[in-house]
């Protein structure tokens, strides 16, 4: 592609978007974005994109505004006769509504995944989707990126012994499992099963596999309320677990999760990627960087080039 590349970022996540740039040997290029006094979002580029390779970061955490300012960014991306638009998304927001799980409910995924497209969205780029049958509601290419090929390393390093990765819940197992493939042939996978009576709230029932006199890594895509993370390690820990360790990939920790997490005697550490911006910090919650993932994603779908090395953890599931 003899077209330039340009990097622009939403106000979600300018933090991750600095760092995509600087590794893609790139300044990010300037956008402006302004709120009305009554609510309303404006933007506009400040370069010219016409016949650009354009990059938009912004993950679509909570509020919605960080969606609707990525959707007015394409349209004008588009509008300004960009040659190619990617929606560069570390966190996807609404992805676990992905289901009728209940009458009379919207599957919001699948809404989102429209908008994009419709808003002008040539191609999309994220991380750790709840569930990655969600590649299917996309009407345009996207390249799911995973976490583990930068978050293995750390674990590897920390170099444990006696580990166990665990689930917390059944939904995680391939992930999980995933994990405990790239730590060694003969690491052992736990699954917390779980029941959930309303949202944000969880009851542990039974553990199935052996966590006793054991290290344990839990294994998942996000933490929110950190209801589910804790419990699932007091858990763990009142079956015998010894030291007990949270890779998740979004820390999204709404309401008081970080509070939880801090005075929790089960946990001993949180690792979790900057995909969304921390609010607050904690000794025991540490941020791994996966801008680097990100640019090399980007620096090879410009010069279209094959991407599937990327995609470590979904060779370790076949």
């Amino acid at each position: 592609m003899n077209a330039d590349v340009k990097i622009v970022s939403g106000r979600s996540n300018q933090e991750i978007a600095s760092k995509i740039a600087r590794a893609s040997h790139r300044e990010l290029s300037h956008v402006t974005i302004r709120n009305f006094a009554d609510g309303e979002l404006w933007v506009k580029f400040e370069e010219n994109v016409r016949g650009v390779d354009l990059y938009i970061v912004q993950s679509t955490f909570a509020p919605s505004d960080n969606l609707m300012e990525l959707l007015l960014l394409i349209d004008a991306a588009k509008r300004a006769s960009a040659l190619r638009i990617t929606a560069v998304i570390p966190y996807f927001g609404y992805a676990r509504q992905d289901r009728k799980d209940q009458p009379r409910v919207a599957i919001t995924a699948k809404l989102v995944a429209n908008l994009l497209t419709q808003a002008g969205a040539n191609r999309v780029i994220t991380m750790d989707m709840h569930t990655p049958q969600l590649q299917g509601f996309f009407d345009i290419p996207l390249d799911h990126l995973y976490s583990s090929s930068v978050t293995i390393n750390v674990i590897q390093k920390m170099d444990l012994g006696n580990v166990v990765v665990a689930s917390p819940d059944v939904g995680g197992v391939k992930n999980a499992r995933a994990y405990a493939k790239m730590l060694g042939d003969d690491i052992d996978l736990v699954v917390v099963d779980k029941r959930r009576p309303k949202h944000n709230d969880v009851e542990v029932m039974n553990i199935i596999g052996d966590v006793k006199g054991r290290n344990v890594i839990i294994v998942d895509d996000l933490i929110d309320t950190g209801t589910t993370f804790v419990k699932c390690a007091e858990a763990l820990r009142g079956n015998g677990a010894e030291t007990i360790i949270g890779m998740c990939t979004h820390a999204v920790f709404s309401n008081d999760a970080v509070r939880k997490i801090s005075s929790s005697g089960a946990v001993s550490k949180v690792f979790v990627t900057d995909t969304i911006p921390l609010t607050s910090t904690n000794p025991k919650i540490e941020v791994i960087s996966v801008a680097g993932l990100f640019a090399e994603a980007i620096i090879r779908t410009h010069e279209n080039q094959s991407i599937s090395s990327l995609f470590e953890k979904a060779e370790s599931l076949t």
